[in-house]
């Protein structure tokens, strides 16, 4: 199968899973550019920056597993922005059309299309679901998340040490997503042979109902009891489903008697958990439980100022005005997400109305965040 069919199959399932506006918005001019079987990297092509940093922060893990699901194997992703015309030559679908099915009326590239490795999917898998924008260096630290950096950092060290599982819980929004990720970075950087993979808890639920569907939980025992280090976010999302909660309870065990790294986080501490079974919730403060607390002035600050940084450098020439990121620091508190969400927001509408972020610009084009 090459490139071209690949990435046709994982939009059919893009299509169907994602409002159709959200499709066409962010998906539609988009195309596989090239794979490098020796990392399992695949490259996409998307049209800008603004759909670049979109596509990274909400769909990068969305994408690789569908990438997953359609070659038989985890894949790594990485987004690029290329020329309309590098698009089309790659068999971006036109601007405009009904799904996938349209017709193709791109031209087609000039240069032999490689073949993209296909496997069984009960072989086992090189895990990873990883995003590489999230690392320690881009974590902002402050008061609120110490403990729960040290920890974390501590386990990426020494997998299998003395933290192990690490639970990490707090609010939406509080950076446990951007830990898990770190973890696993650091962990693949320092160490490229050890199998690490980042999945959700919808995720493990998917995958292991799946397997039963397809081929039986053998396969599924087989892909996770042989990870070195597993990461699971929102646990919380097995509550009351008995029988995944019976495999990760074994799965749990199989990794730990092996010393292998184990990392959840959720959305409050396991005994707080309703409809978790006992007995996970035992495993699971049997190691280091780290609550992440809601940002202090300081903390939403700095996370602004690196995040501002991050976007003067996608946006050469575009100012931003002394008194915004404060402003936006006070005024936004209690979520990173949306706090990062309305400096992007931000960022794109001065860049299409060309104009220098300034505090009424600010106030103009968040009033509804700002409101809520």
């Amino acid at each position: 199968m090459d490139r071209r069919q690949v990435w046709r199959a994982v939009l059919g399932e893009l299509e169907i899973s994602l409002s159709q506006a959200t499709f066409e918005t962010w998906f539609r001019r988009t195309a596989l550019l090239r794979v490098d079987e020796s990392t399992a990297t695949f490259v996409l092509g998307v049209p800008s920056g603004f759909a670049k940093d979109w596509v990274d922060e909400r769909y990068r893990s969305l994408i690789a597993q569908t990438l997953a699901k359609v070659v038989g194997y985890s894949v790594t992703l990485s987004v690029e922005v290329v020329s309309d015309a590098e698009l089309d030559a790659h068999g971006a679908l036109a601007t405009k059309g009904k799904g996938v099915a349209s017709v193709d009326t791109a031209p087609r590239a000039t240069t032999p299309q490689e073949s993209v490795r296909i496997v069984d999917r009960e072989a086992p898998a090189r895990a990873t679901n990883l995003n590489a924008r999230y690392t320690f260096a881009t974590y902002v630290v402050g008061a609120a998340n110490r403990l729960a950096h040290a920890a974390s950092l501590s386990v990426s060290e020494r997998p299998g040490g003395a933290y192990n599982p690490l639970f990490l819980y707090g609010g939406t929004g509080l950076g446990k997503t951007h830990l898990l990720h770190a973890i696993g970075n650091a962990v693949a950087e320092r160490s490229p042979k050890r199998q690490v993979l980042y999945i959700t808890g919808e995720a493990f639920t998917n995958e292991f109902i799946t397997s039963i569907q397809q081929s039986g939980a053998e396969a599924f025992r087989s892909r996770f009891r042989k990870i070195d280090v597993l990461l699971i976010d929102d646990i919380q999302f097995l509550a009351d489903k008995e029988r995944t909660q019976e495999e990760f309870f074994h799965t749990f065990n199989a990794l730990v008697d092996q010393n292998k790294q184990i990392v959840i986080s959720a959305d409050r501490a396991p005994g707080e958990i309703k409809d978790l079974e006992d007995r996970i919730k035992s495993r699971l403060q049997c190691g280091l439980v780290v609550d992440l607390h809601p940002t202090d002035y300081e903390l939403r600050l700095g996370i602004l100022q690196q995040k501002a940084e991050f976007y003067r450098q996608q946006y050469p020439g575009l100012q931003i005005a002394q008194g915004v990121l404060d402003f936006l620091a006070h005024r936004i508190t209690t979520n990173v997400r949306v706090l990062e969400g309305a400096l992007t927001r931000l960022f794109a509408f001065a860049s299409l109305v060309g104009r220098e972020i300034t505090l009424e610009l600010a106030q103009d084009c968040l009033a509804d965040i700002l409101r809520a």
